[in-house]
């Protein structure tokens, strides 16, 4: 039995990256790009969803929420960032940690809302 503490997390996610998870198995997440310096999962659904659906449709079509488990001794490292209202939360991971930071997700990620084409 995993005595682990978890947290649970969200990360909107267009098309291309959702195909991305799809391809890792559900295991992980990919590899920044150059001009993306943070991997920022959010800490709640609803943000997750106005993501997904305001910003991700109109610049792709479509809008994805997934969601994920991770160890929470490990994301003790990285402090929550409020970058909007108390809904807007979010963890600013480095990219060059995401390849560790995806090591520590426990279980599947999980696609839960489809917005879009």
């Amino acid at each position: 039995m995993n005595n682990t503490a978890t947290t649970t997390l969200y990360r909107p996610v267009g098309p291309a990256k959702l195909d991305l998870i799809a391809a890792a198995a559900w295991r992980k997440f990919p590899p920044r790009l150059p001009e993306q310096p943070i991997f920022y999962p959010v800490l709640n659904e609803a943000y997750a969803i106005q993501i997904a659906r305001d910003w991700n449709v109109p610049a792709s079509g479509a809008g994805f929420v997934v969601r994920f488990a991770i160890d929470s001794n490990y994301l003790a490292r990285f402090p929550v960032q409020q970058v909007g209202d108390r809904l807007h939360q979010e963890l600013w991971v480095p990219a060059e940690e995401l390849e560790t930071f995806n090591r520590h997700i426990l279980g599947p990620i999980e696609l839960i809302h489809r917005f879009g084409n």
